[in-house]
């Protein structure tokens, strides 16, 4: 009886190291997988600041007082692919004061873009439906949940654009709200997964001005 007490007293105990092993491994990965984000994010920032800078001085995209889009809000929002992304293209960037952030944000999502930047998940800035959505990285959009009612957002589009938001609601959405978050009724909406991945923290904005 006594030597099966020390056996399962072992097991536990051995249990226990495999248990903690796993949450520092766990741990330590998410460190370095947030640390990887906020590095590849740099490099495709700096770059995207630089091809739009070019776009910019050669004046293509830009056609008389009257933006395009205002034009024709059923266009295609202007993309600028990027070497340090894979190829993959790039709509703008997103600022938020408050927090000290700017993203930028990748033309279509896919688990793989997400790794490296925010990506546009559904709509455009120019039919007010815009959808953007990250991973919760701290440098990405882990902080969005403490974002306060009238906070400032702001989306710049490949062409110079301004678009400026205001923080309307924050809320909680279940990962199967997938109508809710692309219903359309906001302007701007942010999303990022809960810290267990069960829910959204969703940021729903409304446009204050566009230049």
């Amino acid at each position: 009886m006594k030597k099966e007490k020390n056996w399962a007293g072992c097991a536990m105990t051995c249990l226990g190291i495999l248990l903690l092993s796993a949450a520092l491994l766990l741990f330590f990965y998410n460190v370095w997988d947030g640390r990887r984000a906020e590095q590849n994010m740099e490099v495709i920032l700096q770059e995207y600041a630089k091809e739009e800078q070019k776009v910019l001085e050669d004046g293509s995209a830009v056609d008389g007082d009257i933006p395009d889009y205002q034009l024709d809000p059923e266009m295609e929002m202007p993309e600028i692919a990027l070497e340090g992304a894979g190829g993959a293209a790039c709509i703008g960037t997103l600022e938020i004061p408050s927090l000290d952030l700017t993203l930028p944000v990748m033309s279509e999502w896919s688990y793989p873009l997400l790794k490296l930047a925010p990506c546009r998940y559904a709509g455009s800035a120019y039919q007010g439906n815009l959808v953007i959505a990250a991973h919760n990285y701290k440098t990405h959009f882990r902080k969005i949940r403490t974002l306060s009612e009238g906070s400032e957002v702001r989306f710049t589009d490949a062409a110079g654009n301004v678009f400026v938001y205001h923080v309307a609601v924050v809320e909680a959405l279940t990962a199967q709200s997938v109508e809710d978050m692309i219903s359309g009724e906001w302007p701007l909406s942010l999303f990022t997964c809960t810290a267990d991945g069960k829910n959204r923290v969703t940021v729903r904005c409304e446009q204050t001005e566009a230049f």
